[in-house]
């Protein structure tokens, strides 16, 4: 079947189209429904991010709020559009943004290796989506740059490297006196048989929010056991409106360096979401309206973090609700923008979320992680297992996991080779682009046993 035909057939089976406004009552609902599979995503990224950074739950609500109300104005700006054809930013079909769990390694480098806390995250980030916004121009060239194998063992590299910090959770916290008692351990599994059991024999919504549904139940077998301090929630404000710069910005270069390898795989996942969403809309896009998509996560990533979020990224399981649900509406995708803001307008509700135990993330977390780390085994599963490519992906999953380890082995590295080794992602990612560039390509060259 040719692309313009599927497209045809995909358009035919919608309910609602691009264009299509549905009345009130169902672009609520519709919205909530995309809210509701965005969810766990949008709220779990700065729940990680407090944990590494250690903030008391007052401040962790306030990140909750900020990735919402970020993720509702993301949302809306790469739905909507705007701006002339060659400059343009944002796709304009339907979408819902939020922080990528791929940008929390990176993250952790900068705000406990390297010592730059909250502020040089936050600073980390909008230097980083500057860098996005000029990648933008150059996806083509970018992309022969990026190979799969690059990509594959980055992407994988990331999530391997975030599992000592999920344990640490499922352990209660590493500075926790009762760390390892085995009722963290016990409510940690229970989380990861229900998210496991969801994912695979549920159907529908049940198995796409089945991260947060793992999650709720967690929460609530963790009250008997006295770890939810209720009295935080009646302590918090009804209603608040968002602080520029809470925890300040600190706009040091050198710690942009881990998010390099984040935002270059950003770009590629972008393109690749734009594609898919373009198929399953019915719309063909143009080489000019993907590379205003990406254009919108940068300007996003840019506009996020001074509220106090993290980098912004489009959210494929959202594509995939479009066919599930028959709805292409942009209209409904921006009152979802719109409901995200308003939530994050009310410090209750995400304190409700910020004094969840760290070992109910920690059950999560196993499986978030882990399916990072599987995302990129799937795009290297696609890639001739030369020599050449072996060696690429030995050497700098090899190097990426001993800096995640160890970072004390390079610290001592002169001026700028410490921070650009000083994350086992960016000393993974630089292995493996200088290895694709210097080890010549044999395509006729045969697998390895």
């Amino acid at each position: 079947m040719e692309k313009n035909e599927a497209q045809t057939n995909n358009t035919s089976t919608l309910v609602y189209q691009v264009e299509d406004k549905p009345n009130l009552g169902t672009s609520i609902l519709l919205g909530l429904q995309n809210i509701l599979t965005a969810f766990s995503g949008i709220v779990a990224v700065p729940l990680v991010i407090a944990g590494l950074a250690k903030l008391n739950v007052v401040d962790t609500a306030y990140l909750v709020s900020a990735s919402l109300l970020a993720s509702g104005i993301a949302s809306i700006i790469q739905t909507k559009g705007f701006g002339p054809k060659k400059f343009r930013v944002g796709v304009g079909l339907p979408t819902v943004m939020g922080t990528d769990f791929g940008f929390v390694p990176p993250a952790n480098t900068i705000i406990n290796t390297m010592g730059g806390g909250m502020a040089g995250y936050f600073g980390a980030s909008i230097l980083g989506a500057i860098l996005e916004f000029i990648l933008s121009f150059f996806v083509k060239p970018l992309m022969k740059i990026f190979t799969p194998v690059v990509t594959g063992t980055v992407i994988t590299l990331m999530g391997m490297s975030m599992m000592p910090i999920a344990f640490d959770w499922i352990g209660g916290g590493s500075d926790n006196p009762n760390y390892g008692d085995a009722r963290y351990i016990l409510i940690a599994v229970i989380v990861f048989v229900v998210i496991l059991l969801l994912n695979r024999y549920a159907k529908g919504i049940w198995n796409s929010a089945a991260v947060m549904i793992g999650i709720i139940v967690g929460y609530i077998i963790s009250i008997p056991f006295g770890f939810v301090d209720f009295s935080q929630i009646g302590n918090a404000e009804w209603f608040q409106m968002p602080e520029i710069a809470r925890f300040g910005i600190d706009f040091n270069p050198k710690f942009v360096v881990p998010f390099i390898a984040g935002y270059l795989v950003t770009v590629i996942e972008t393109v690749g979401v734009m594609e898919t969403l373009g198929e399953v809309t019915g719309k063909k896009l143009s080489r000019d309206e993907v590379v205003a998509g990406v254009r919108a996560d940068s300007v996003s990533s840019f506009v996020c973090p001074f509220v106090g979020s993290g980098p912004a990224q489009t959210f494929g399981q959202n594509v995939g609700l479009i066919p599930l649900t028959k709805c292409a509406s942009q209209h409904v995708a921006i009152v979802a923008g719109v409901l995200l803001i308003l939530i994050s307008l009310f410090p209750k509700v995400s304190t409700v979320v910020s004094i969840m135990p760290s070992c109910v993330l920690g059950g999560a977390g196993i499986l978030m992680f882990g399916t990072v780390a599987i995302s990129g085994i799937k795009t290297l599963s696609k890639v001739k297992f030369t020599n050449r490519n072996l060696l690429i992906m030995a050497s700098s999953i090899g190097i990426g996991l001993g800096v995640t380890f160890r970072p004390e082995v390079v610290a001592k590295l002169p001026g700028i080779l410490s921070s650009l080794f000083g994350s086992g992602i960016s000393a993974g990612t630089i292995v493996a682009l200088i290895l694709s560039l210097i080890l010549k390509d044999d395509p006729d060259a045969p697998e390895i046993e």
